[in-house]
Order: structure tokens, then sequence, then C-alpha cells
């Protein structure tokens, strides 16, 4: 199973950090949606269970440079 996600990096990665997850993300037959650059660092993906696996793994590390993982959803303001 495999779902939607919004995976945001600390301001201190650099580009070619965030290139290397979005590789990952491809070569681990995921999909790379919009990138994010101006607000924050971070691109939306459409994830396997084995790369959020990965990546959850990685965020609990120190010296990560994912700040956080959240599922992709709708935001709407009342």
């Amino acid at each position: 199973m495999s779902g939607k996600f919004i995976i945001t990096f600390k301001s201190s990665a650099t580009k070619e950090q965030i290139d290397e997850f979005a590789a990952t993300v491809k070569s681990e037959g995921g999909e790379v949606g919009h990138r994010y650059d101006t607000v924050m660092k971070g691109f939306s993906a459409t994830l396997s269970e084995k790369t959020l696996t990965k990546f959850n793994s990685l965020q609990a590390e120190a010296d990560s440079p994912i700040d956080f993982i959240e599922p992709d959803g709708v935001v709407t303001t009342q």
C-alpha cells in the first residue's frame, strides 16, 4: 500500500540532499509531485511503505535533513 505525503526538510538541508531523497522516491517506485522551495524546503510524493519506513527511520537520526513527514491532504478554511 502506498500513500501521499509531504516531506519537509530543515532549513539547513541542501538542494543536493533533497534531490537525493527525491531520487530515492523514484527509484523505489514512488512519484514526486510538487517541489517546495520558496516558503519551505520539500516536496509532495507518493511513497511506498518501504520508502516511508526508510524516511521515518532517517528522520529519527539527529543529523537528518528531514524535518517532518505528514500525510498530504486537502486543507480548508471556514
